[in-house]
């Protein structure tokens, strides 16, 4: 049963050879407590803030072995062989078929044509994010690839996403909505990107303060890789947990800036 829009951005997750590791990682930046890892899921361990379902962690796959870890966004649909069907008509790929995930939901993983990788979530007793928009939670998300006129033709045929442009020469940057509410932006990843960095989606967090979130993420052996920087939607970084795994840090009560105008 779904619980939001469709297309609505509602779980995040990742794998990641050393589970521990990053159970005290993330603990230690957000806060995050963890449930027992399920044997039954392959030690999939969920993470919680103040007692609310935030995000989960789990152990990598041996056939994943070597890949660099990455989170992963999830879009709610409340028809997942529809949504699969779309992926396909449109060019995207199945990575993997519709699967039931015990009484959960059912969940797939795509790729879009443009090299971004997502996954589609069908709810049943397993809503998704219990929390959002607040710290230790997430906040928002960028689909961010090379190829944004393959992004924006797909996902918009795959999910109902109404698009505004945003007025600046400066960034090729959209906002996909929801019932006239931004769920999702789409960036087009700029000339001097370095080869190396593949298409991806970029999960924001929430944190109190940016500036402190980046430096304890450098004191615990992460990475920064862009910021912290202020705009009208908050303070901001792009960092990577000692792993790898990439993603945004953002104060969202630490704005400048007048908000920029959308067509």
């Amino acid at each position: 049963m779904s619980t939001h829009p469709e297309g609505s951005p509602c779980w995040a997750d990742a794998m990641f050879p050393d589970i521990g590791a990053a159970k005290d990682f993330y603990g230690e930046l957000f806060g995050w407590t963890f449930a027992e890892g399920s044997a039954e899921f392959g030690g999939y361990t969920q993470a919680y803030k103040d007692g609310k379902a935030v995000a989960a962690l789990m152990p990598q796959m041996p056939d994943a072995a070597g890949q660099p870890p990455a989170w992963n966004l999830y879009f709610e649909t409340p028809d997942i062989a529809a949504t699969a069907g779309r992926i396909r008509d449109n060019g995207g790929t199945l990575l993997m078929e519709p699967m039931p995930v015990g009484d959960f939901g059912t969940m797939t993983t795509a790729q879009d044509p443009s090299g971004v990788y997502f996954s589609a979530w069908q709810p049943d007793s397993h809503r998704g994010f219990e929390l959002m928009g607040a710290p230790g939670a997430f906040c928002w998300a960028e689909v961010t690839t090379r190829e944004a006129e393959k992004a924006d033709a797909f996902f918009t045929a795959v999910f109902p996403f109404e698009v505004k442009r945003m007025e600046d020469e400066h960034v090729d940057f959209h906002v996909w909505e929801l019932d006239g509410r931004p769920v999702v932006g789409r960036m087009k990843m700029p000339p001097e990107s370095p080869a190396e960095v593949p298409p991806h989606v970029n999960v924001y967090f929430g944190v109190d303060d940016c500036d402190a979130a980046v430096e304890l993420v450098k004191r615990s052996g992460g990475q920064l890789h862009f910021g912290p920087m202020s705009s009208p939607f908050g303070r901001f970084a792009t960092v990577a947990d000692p792993q790898g795994a990439a993603f945004s840090v953002i104060d969202l009560a630490t704005t400048e800036g007048e908000m920029p105008k959308l067509t």
